[in-house]
Protein backbone atom coordinates (compact mmCIF):
# COMPACT_ATOMS: atom_id res chain seq x y z
CA UNK A 1 0.00 0.00 0.00
CA UNK A 2 3.07 2.18 0.69
CA UNK A 3 4.78 1.68 -2.44
CA UNK A 4 1.43 2.52 -4.18
CA UNK A 5 0.42 5.58 -2.83
CA UNK A 6 4.14 6.58 -3.91
CA UNK A 7 3.64 6.11 -7.11
CA UNK A 8 0.40 7.47 -7.01
CA UNK A 9 1.68 11.10 -5.87
CA UNK A 10 4.59 10.80 -8.21
CA UNK A 11 1.99 9.89 -11.17
CA UNK A 12 -0.06 12.80 -10.06
CA UNK A 13 2.73 15.23 -9.76
CA UNK A 14 3.22 14.35 -13.32
CA UNK A 15 -0.14 14.72 -14.32
CA UNK A 16 -0.92 18.77 -12.81
CA UNK A 17 2.17 20.12 -14.46
CA UNK A 18 0.38 18.74 -18.00
CA UNK A 19 -3.07 19.79 -16.95
CA UNK A 20 -1.78 23.24 -16.60
CA UNK A 21 0.12 23.34 -19.35
CA UNK A 22 -3.13 21.99 -21.21
CA UNK A 23 -4.71 24.85 -19.71
CA UNK A 24 -6.95 26.98 -22.65
CA UNK A 25 -7.47 30.63 -22.14
CA UNK A 26 -11.55 29.83 -22.05
CA UNK A 27 -10.38 27.80 -18.99
CA UNK A 28 -9.42 30.91 -17.27
CA UNK A 29 -12.79 33.31 -18.49
CA UNK A 30 -14.89 30.34 -16.77
CA UNK A 31 -13.18 30.64 -13.82
CA UNK A 32 -13.70 34.60 -14.17
CA UNK A 33 -17.40 34.23 -14.96
CA UNK A 34 -17.71 32.08 -11.81
CA UNK A 35 -16.22 34.45 -9.95
CA UNK A 36 -12.82 32.27 -8.93
CA UNK A 37 -10.40 35.36 -9.72
CA UNK A 38 -7.75 33.68 -7.92
CA UNK A 39 -7.55 30.65 -9.94
CA UNK A 40 -8.40 33.02 -13.06
CA UNK A 41 -5.75 35.41 -12.48
CA UNK A 42 -3.08 32.38 -12.59
CA UNK A 43 -3.95 31.23 -15.56
CA UNK A 44 -4.05 35.10 -17.30
CA UNK A 45 -0.82 35.72 -16.16
CA UNK A 46 0.76 32.77 -17.74
CA UNK A 47 -0.74 33.84 -20.89
CA UNK A 48 0.21 37.16 -20.56
CA UNK A 49 3.71 36.09 -20.29
CA UNK A 50 2.88 34.21 -23.84
CA UNK A 51 1.53 38.23 -24.86
CA UNK A 52 -1.76 37.44 -25.12
CA UNK A 53 -3.65 40.09 -25.16
CA UNK A 54 -7.12 38.52 -23.92
CA UNK A 55 -4.93 38.06 -21.05
CA UNK A 56 -4.38 41.77 -20.81
CA UNK A 57 -7.89 42.74 -21.02
CA UNK A 58 -8.64 40.38 -18.15
CA UNK A 59 -5.62 41.13 -15.99
CA UNK A 60 -6.57 45.08 -16.58
CA UNK A 61 -10.51 44.38 -16.10
CA UNK A 62 -9.30 42.40 -12.58
CA UNK A 63 -7.89 45.69 -11.34
CA UNK A 64 -9.77 48.20 -12.76
CA UNK A 65 -13.13 46.02 -11.13
CA UNK A 66 -10.97 44.94 -7.93
CA UNK A 67 -11.79 41.49 -8.87
CA UNK A 68 -10.00 39.77 -6.61
CA UNK A 69 -7.53 42.62 -6.12
CA UNK A 70 -7.03 45.57 -5.00
CA UNK A 71 -8.80 48.82 -7.24
CA UNK A 72 -5.69 50.12 -9.16
CA UNK A 73 -6.42 52.35 -12.02
CA UNK A 74 -2.56 52.61 -13.43
CA UNK A 75 -2.26 48.77 -13.27
CA UNK A 76 -5.15 48.35 -15.52
CA UNK A 77 -3.95 51.51 -17.81
CA UNK A 78 -0.75 49.50 -18.02
CA UNK A 79 -2.70 45.92 -19.13
CA UNK A 80 -5.02 47.54 -21.56
CA UNK A 81 -2.33 49.54 -23.08
CA UNK A 82 -0.74 46.28 -23.81
CA UNK A 83 -3.91 44.96 -25.52
CA UNK A 84 -4.87 47.92 -27.51
CA UNK A 85 -1.13 48.22 -28.78
CA UNK A 86 -1.39 44.63 -29.93
CA UNK A 87 -4.48 45.74 -31.97
CA UNK A 88 -7.02 44.04 -29.31
CA UNK A 89 -10.54 46.43 -30.06
CA UNK A 90 -11.36 45.68 -26.48
CA UNK A 91 -8.29 46.60 -25.16
CA UNK A 92 -8.30 49.97 -27.23
CA UNK A 93 -12.17 50.32 -26.11
CA UNK A 94 -11.39 49.69 -22.45
CA UNK A 95 -8.50 51.89 -22.52
CA UNK A 96 -10.76 54.71 -24.19
CA UNK A 97 -13.05 54.88 -21.67
CA UNK A 98 -10.33 54.72 -18.86
CA UNK A 99 -8.70 57.81 -20.27
CA UNK A 100 -11.79 59.91 -20.60
CA UNK A 101 -14.12 58.74 -17.61
CA UNK A 102 -11.54 60.14 -15.01
CA UNK A 103 -10.17 57.14 -12.90
CA UNK A 104 -6.73 57.84 -13.77
CA UNK A 105 -7.43 61.97 -12.65
CA UNK A 106 -7.80 64.48 -14.90
CA UNK A 107 -9.59 62.69 -18.75
CA UNK A 108 -7.02 62.70 -20.53
CA UNK A 109 -9.38 63.66 -23.88
CA UNK A 110 -7.47 63.41 -27.04
CA UNK A 111 -5.96 60.52 -26.29
CA UNK A 112 -8.82 58.42 -25.09
CA UNK A 113 -11.01 59.47 -28.34
CA UNK A 114 -7.70 58.64 -30.52
CA UNK A 115 -8.19 54.84 -28.67
CA UNK A 116 -12.07 54.81 -29.11
CA UNK A 117 -11.62 55.87 -32.88
CA UNK A 118 -9.40 52.95 -33.34
CA UNK A 119 -11.70 50.68 -31.36
CA UNK A 120 -14.71 52.24 -34.14
CA UNK A 121 -12.68 51.57 -36.91
CA UNK A 122 -11.89 48.27 -36.27
CA UNK A 123 -15.86 48.13 -36.51
CA UNK A 124 -16.55 47.82 -32.61
CA UNK A 125 -20.26 48.86 -31.89
CA UNK A 126 -19.92 49.80 -28.64
CA UNK A 127 -17.10 52.11 -29.72
CA UNK A 128 -19.05 53.69 -32.20
CA UNK A 129 -21.72 54.91 -30.09
CA UNK A 130 -19.23 55.79 -27.43
CA UNK A 131 -17.21 57.62 -29.87
CA UNK A 132 -20.92 59.51 -30.55
CA UNK A 133 -20.93 60.16 -27.25
CA UNK A 134 -18.01 61.87 -26.54
CA UNK A 135 -18.95 64.58 -29.70
CA UNK A 136 -22.29 65.12 -28.35
CA UNK A 137 -20.37 66.24 -25.17
CA UNK A 138 -20.65 64.03 -22.50
CA UNK A 139 -17.37 64.61 -21.12
CA UNK A 140 -17.97 68.62 -20.66
CA UNK A 141 -15.48 68.87 -24.25
CA UNK A 142 -17.52 71.06 -27.31
CA UNK A 143 -20.03 69.54 -29.06
CA UNK A 144 -19.61 68.58 -32.48
CA UNK A 145 -23.36 67.42 -33.44
CA UNK A 146 -22.87 66.62 -37.20
CA UNK A 147 -20.24 63.88 -35.68
CA UNK A 148 -22.32 62.53 -33.20
CA UNK A 149 -24.95 61.79 -36.08
CA UNK A 150 -22.41 59.97 -38.25
CA UNK A 151 -21.25 57.89 -35.14
CA UNK A 152 -24.76 57.57 -33.84
CA UNK A 153 -26.11 56.20 -37.32
CA UNK A 154 -23.39 53.89 -37.89
CA UNK A 155 -23.56 52.34 -34.28
CA UNK A 156 -27.59 52.40 -34.73
CA UNK A 157 -27.54 51.14 -37.86
CA UNK A 158 -25.38 47.94 -36.66
CA UNK A 159 -28.31 47.32 -33.87
CA UNK A 160 -27.39 48.89 -31.22
CA UNK A 161 -30.29 50.36 -28.89
CA UNK A 162 -28.94 52.98 -27.26
CA UNK A 163 -27.40 54.58 -30.48
CA UNK A 164 -30.82 54.48 -32.23
CA UNK A 165 -32.29 56.02 -29.10
CA UNK A 166 -30.25 58.59 -29.69
CA UNK A 167 -30.25 58.85 -33.15
CA UNK A 168 -33.89 60.06 -32.75
CA UNK A 169 -33.30 62.43 -30.70
CA UNK A 170 -30.72 64.06 -32.78
CA UNK A 171 -34.05 63.98 -35.59
CA UNK A 172 -36.12 65.37 -32.74
CA UNK A 173 -34.05 68.15 -31.87
CA UNK A 174 -32.17 69.20 -35.16
CA UNK A 175 -28.76 68.38 -33.74
CA UNK A 176 -26.13 67.85 -36.40
CA UNK A 177 -29.27 66.91 -38.53
CA UNK A 178 -32.37 68.40 -40.09
CA UNK A 179 -35.38 67.96 -37.83
CA UNK A 180 -37.73 64.74 -38.60
CA UNK A 181 -40.27 63.76 -37.03
CA UNK A 182 -40.58 60.27 -39.22
CA UNK A 183 -36.92 59.24 -38.73
CA UNK A 184 -37.58 60.31 -35.27
CA UNK A 185 -40.43 58.14 -34.95
CA UNK A 186 -38.22 54.98 -36.88
CA UNK A 187 -36.17 54.79 -34.83
CA UNK A 188 -37.30 55.63 -31.40
CA UNK A 189 -39.15 52.29 -32.56
CA UNK A 190 -36.19 50.73 -33.59
CA UNK A 191 -34.80 50.99 -29.48
CA UNK A 192 -38.07 50.62 -27.83
CA UNK A 193 -38.84 46.87 -29.84
CA UNK A 194 -35.46 45.84 -28.88
CA UNK A 195 -37.14 46.45 -24.95
CA UNK A 196 -35.56 50.13 -24.11
CA UNK A 197 -37.85 51.49 -21.91
CA UNK A 198 -36.67 55.08 -22.34
CA UNK A 199 -37.49 54.81 -26.31
CA UNK A 200 -41.07 52.76 -25.41
CA UNK A 201 -42.01 56.15 -23.66
CA UNK A 202 -41.08 58.32 -26.38
CA UNK A 203 -42.47 56.01 -29.04
CA UNK A 204 -45.77 55.80 -27.18
CA UNK A 205 -46.06 59.36 -26.63
CA UNK A 206 -45.57 59.68 -30.70
CA UNK A 207 -48.29 57.39 -31.71
CA UNK A 208 -50.53 58.53 -29.23
CA UNK A 209 -49.86 62.38 -30.69
CA UNK A 210 -49.50 61.06 -34.61
CA UNK A 211 -46.12 62.80 -34.42
CA UNK A 212 -44.11 61.13 -37.64
CA UNK A 213 -46.30 57.92 -37.59
CA UNK A 214 -49.95 57.26 -37.75
CA UNK A 215 -51.94 58.36 -34.59
CA UNK A 216 -53.29 55.41 -32.36
CA UNK A 217 -54.30 55.86 -29.10
CA UNK A 218 -54.51 52.48 -27.54
CA UNK A 219 -51.34 51.42 -29.04
CA UNK A 220 -49.50 54.76 -27.96
CA UNK A 221 -51.03 53.67 -24.44
CA UNK A 222 -49.73 50.03 -25.14
CA UNK A 223 -46.30 51.72 -25.53
CA UNK A 224 -46.48 53.91 -22.83
CA UNK A 225 -47.73 50.82 -20.16
CA UNK A 226 -44.36 48.70 -21.29
CA UNK A 227 -42.14 51.90 -20.52
CA UNK A 228 -44.24 51.53 -17.07
CA UNK A 229 -43.71 48.43 -16.12
CA UNK A 230 -39.94 48.82 -16.36
CA UNK A 231 -40.03 51.66 -13.92
CA UNK A 232 -39.82 54.73 -15.85
CA UNK A 233 -41.53 56.74 -13.66
CA UNK A 234 -42.37 59.53 -16.15
CA UNK A 235 -44.51 56.68 -18.32
CA UNK A 236 -45.87 55.78 -14.95
CA UNK A 237 -47.19 59.08 -14.70
CA UNK A 238 -48.55 59.25 -18.40
CA UNK A 239 -50.57 55.92 -17.94
CA UNK A 240 -52.08 57.16 -14.25
CA UNK A 241 -53.57 60.36 -16.07
CA UNK A 242 -54.72 57.66 -19.42
CA UNK A 243 -56.64 55.50 -16.96
CA UNK A 244 -57.67 58.28 -14.71
CA UNK A 245 -59.53 60.13 -18.12
CA UNK A 246 -60.22 56.45 -20.30
CA UNK A 247 -57.73 57.37 -22.96
CA UNK A 248 -56.22 55.14 -24.86
CA UNK A 249 -57.17 52.33 -22.22
CA UNK A 250 -60.37 51.66 -19.90
CA UNK A 251 -61.13 54.11 -17.49
CA UNK A 252 -60.11 52.56 -13.92
CA UNK A 253 -59.58 54.63 -11.11
CA UNK A 254 -57.27 51.42 -9.17
CA UNK A 255 -55.31 51.40 -11.61
CA UNK A 256 -55.19 55.08 -11.80
CA UNK A 257 -54.22 55.89 -8.42
CA UNK A 258 -51.23 52.62 -8.76
CA UNK A 259 -49.84 54.22 -11.49
CA UNK A 260 -49.46 57.74 -9.53
CA UNK A 261 -48.22 56.17 -6.32
CA UNK A 262 -45.22 54.44 -8.19
CA UNK A 263 -44.99 57.73 -10.21
CA UNK A 264 -45.00 59.96 -7.27
CA UNK A 265 -42.35 56.88 -5.22
CA UNK A 266 -40.18 57.50 -8.28
CA UNK A 267 -39.99 61.23 -7.83
CA UNK A 268 -42.57 62.15 -10.31
CA UNK A 269 -45.61 63.95 -8.38
CA UNK A 270 -48.23 64.84 -9.75
CA UNK A 271 -50.76 67.21 -7.60
CA UNK A 272 -53.70 67.19 -10.13
CA UNK A 273 -53.72 63.41 -9.70
CA UNK A 274 -53.41 63.62 -6.17
CA UNK A 275 -56.18 65.58 -5.62
CA UNK A 276 -58.51 63.39 -7.64
CA UNK A 277 -57.04 60.17 -5.53
CA UNK A 278 -57.77 62.01 -1.99
CA UNK A 279 -61.12 61.68 -3.12
CA UNK A 280 -62.02 58.47 -4.16
CA UNK A 281 -63.44 55.49 -2.06
CA UNK A 282 -61.07 54.22 1.31
CA UNK A 283 -61.41 51.21 -0.43
CA UNK A 284 -60.45 52.15 -3.84
CA UNK A 285 -57.06 53.44 -2.28
CA UNK A 286 -56.07 50.62 -0.60
CA UNK A 287 -56.40 48.08 -3.65
CA UNK A 288 -54.40 50.53 -5.81
CA UNK A 289 -51.70 50.55 -2.57
CA UNK A 290 -51.32 46.76 -2.50
CA UNK A 291 -51.59 46.79 -6.62
CA UNK A 292 -48.41 49.29 -5.96
CA UNK A 293 -46.59 47.44 -3.11
CA UNK A 294 -46.52 44.39 -5.10
CA UNK A 295 -45.36 45.85 -8.51
CA UNK A 296 -42.22 44.58 -9.63
CA UNK A 297 -40.77 46.39 -12.75
CA UNK A 298 -39.52 44.30 -15.40
CA UNK A 299 -35.87 42.80 -16.28
CA UNK A 300 -34.38 45.08 -19.12
CA UNK A 301 -33.63 41.94 -21.92
CA UNK A 302 -29.68 40.71 -21.39
CA UNK A 303 -27.38 42.69 -23.71
CA UNK A 304 -25.38 39.82 -25.93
Amino acid sequence: MIRFATCLIVLLCWIAPARAAEASFEEAMALFTEGNYAEARILAEDFAKKNDSRAFIMLGTMSQKGFGVDVDALTAKLWFTKAAQAGNVEGQLALGQLLLDGSLGKPNLSEGIDWLEKAAAQGNVQAEYNVGLFYAGVYENNAEWPKAYAHFKTAAEKGLAEAQYNLALLYTDGRGVEKDAVMAATWFGKAAAQGMPDAALEYGVLIFRGEGVQKDEALGAKWLLIAANHGNAVAQNRVARLYAAGIGVAQDAVEAAKWNILAKAAGRADAELDDAQAKLDPSIIKQAEARAAAFKPLALPAKN
